[in-house]
């Protein structure tokens, strides 16, 4: 994995409290994203999500804020928020895109860029057929969504948050209903994306997966119990004791992956 020391916060969190009508859900969490790509984990009800919703700017903080680029979140407009923030949501469902073909569903994620009522241009239609491609999605691109399987339509919203061309790419379990071959294919697709300056912010359950990303934040009870390299032995340490020692992590065939303990 690549090791560079990244020198540009492109998202940072700070001091973020959140409680959704009961207990803290987010308990002072502080995080500086850098390109490259960060894979958040830890146990369910963890926070993980809510924690990626606010860092889209999709829910307010009770308290501490987001900044972007530099600049407080909420001093962005929405169009330029949506223009350096794609956002990938868990379980979107079927009814994601109606009665819109695949390729009308990709090219909604240039709607930061163009608005509602500009036509698309050539690198609109560059960026939506390169997205399908890094997806594998275009040889059905005339299709309806509603007509796809799990796998397929995930592949689709994948390529729609891919389209806007952001610079932070917040995706929440991206590879949610993919085959074994397409969690590698996105897996590598992240890969490619932070070499080459993206900020990629996943959530993840699928631990081996996660221990691909550059740097990984392990997140229990709403509070970040580590962070760094996922080769760095305290991080590897807090992932084994945040599930209950249900895993360890043992290298295999020169790769770090979870192992349960069965």
């Amino acid at each position: 994995m690549n090791s560079r020391a990244p020198t540009t916060c492109a998202l940072r969190a700070e001091g973020l409290q959140v409680a959704l009508g009961g207990p803290p859900v987010l308990r002072g969490v502080s995080l500086a994203l850098h390109p490259g790509w960060t894979a958040i984990v830890g146990p369910n009800g963890g926070g993980k999500s809510t924690l990626l919703r606010v860092l889209a700017g999709l829910l307010a903080p009770h308290s501490g804020r987001v900044m972007l680029e530099g600049r407080p979140l909420t001093e962005h407009g929405a169009s330029e928020r949506g223009q350096r923030i794609a956002w990938l949501a868990q379980h979107e469902g079927s009814d994601a895109g109606g009665e819109l073909t695949v390729r009308n569903v990709v090219q909604l994620g240039r709607l930061p860029h163009l608005g509602l009522f500009a036509a698309a241009g050539p690198q609109d239609d560059a960026a939506v057929d390169a997205a399908m491609a890094a997806t594998e999605c275009s040889d059905w691109q005339c299709r309806r969504l509603y007509e796809l399987s799990g796998g397929e339509r995930q592949r689709v919203l994948l390529a729609r948050a891919l389209a806007v061309s952001a610079a932070v790419l917040l995706l929440d379990e991206p590879t949610t209903h993919l085959d074994p071959p397409h969690q590698v294919a996105v897996v590598r697709l992240m890969q490619r994306l932070a070499a080459a300056g993206t900020t990629v912010v996943s959530v993840l359950h699928d631990l081996p997966l996660a221990l691909q990303a550059d740097r990984l934040v392990v997140l229990d009870q709403g509070k970040v119990c580590a962070e760094g390299s996922p080769h760095a032995t305290e991080v590897q340490a807090a992932l084994v004791q945040v599930f209950g020692g249900a895993l360890s992590i043992e290298q295999v065939g020169g790769r770090w992956t979870a192992v349960p303990c069965l």
